[in-house]
């Protein structure tokens, strides 16, 4: 009878290295290539776990085939296992050592990670043009900042610019076609859209994560989008309390903004006041809006519900 397994996988663009945490399995390099994935695969004992950063596309191959087989996979964030390194002590740094690492982490902690589940076809598209959008913007950004002032160049600036916007634009019109594509999708977009702040843009990005997702409750999505307030507590020490900044940033950006256009409504603007008469900060009363969308975000995902401002202005009475 074989024993299962913890497996960590290095994954670069042409092959993987792995290693199992128990030694049984002998460190080897795999081509990153579906049929001799598959091969390799078959080798493993049933019921192992496999551990795998998170890389792009790179590791989406491995994570799918293995899935497929009925094997436990974690994909984890590059973050979580620098720091477990650190926490071991880990000195060198190779693929062999890396994939050792992780299997060790898989071995330890399984228990407390989040199995991978692999997304429908339009979540992945969905996923890939979220994060290109975001990256465009990004350099957009950028863009208007390194030129911004610099005399002879104002016309190759608006020029480029308009490349990004255009680039920008036809991804939400791809976005928009995902979709009105899933009815189900379709429908929850409109009923989040109702939150005040909330637009098309920032309404896909919350149907996909709710849909991609299953969170218990409110506090578990907020978390899921890094607005939790992390304790640093110590003793008789009260720390200062900052946000975790966990999960994917272009959410927590998109909320931060949908906070922003909802703090001049008549809906958002008397908590964004109300904070801001406490001595928050500007950043910080947004922030505990963007947090409260979310909130109510995942509770008109979950129950099916609309957006009702009478909801909101009661927490304030």
């Amino acid at each position: 009878m074989q024993i299962p397994i913890n497996i960590g996988v290095d994954v670069a663009k042409d092959h993987v290295v792995v290693a199992s945490a128990e030694n049984i399995l002998p460190s080897c390099q795999v081509p990153n290539q579906r049929a001799d994935l598959l091969t390799w695969l078959k080798t493993l004992p049933p019921g192992s776990r496999l551990g795998l950063e998170a890389t792009g596309q790179y590791h989406e191959v491995l994570a799918d085939l293995a899935h497929a087989r009925g094997f436990t996979v974690f994909v984890l964030n590059p973050k979580d296992t620098r720091h477990y390194a650190k926490a071991m002590g880990t000195r060198a740094k190779t693929d062999r050592v890396d994939a050792v690492l992780i299997a060790r982490l898989v071995a330890h902690e399984h228990q407390q990670l989040h199995p991978y589940v692999p997304p429908t076809t339009q979540q992945r598209q969905v996923s890939r043009l979220l994060k290109r959008r975001a990256k465009l913007t990004a350099l957009k950004g950028a863009l208007k900042q390194t030129l911004q002032g610099l005399p002879g160049f104002s016309t190759e600036r608006k020029a480029m610019i308009a490349k990004f916007e255009s680039l920008i634009a036809k991804i939400d019109v791809q976005l928009a076609r995902f979709s009105e594509q899933s009815p189900e999708n379709h429908q929850a977009k409109q009923r989040l859209q109702t939150i005040v702040g909330v637009g098309p843009l920032v309404g896909t990005s919350l149907t996909h994560y709710l849909a991609r997702t299953s969170f218990k409750n409110a506090d578990a999505f907020v978390a899921f989008t890094g607005f939790d307030p992390r304790p640093c507590d110590s003793g008789r020490k009260t720390g200062r309390r900052r946000l975790s900044k966990r999960g994917p940033s272009e959410l927590r950006r998109l909320l931060f903004n949908a906070a922003m256009s909802g703090s001049k409504t008549t809906t958002w603007k008397p908590h964004y006041e109300h904070y801001r008469a406490k001595g928050w900060s500007s950043t910080a009363a947004l922030v505990i809006i963007a947090r409260k969308i979310a909130r109510t975000a995942w509770s008109i995902y979950h129950y099916n519900t609309t957006f009702d401002t009478r909801r909101i202005s009661s927490q304030l009475a």
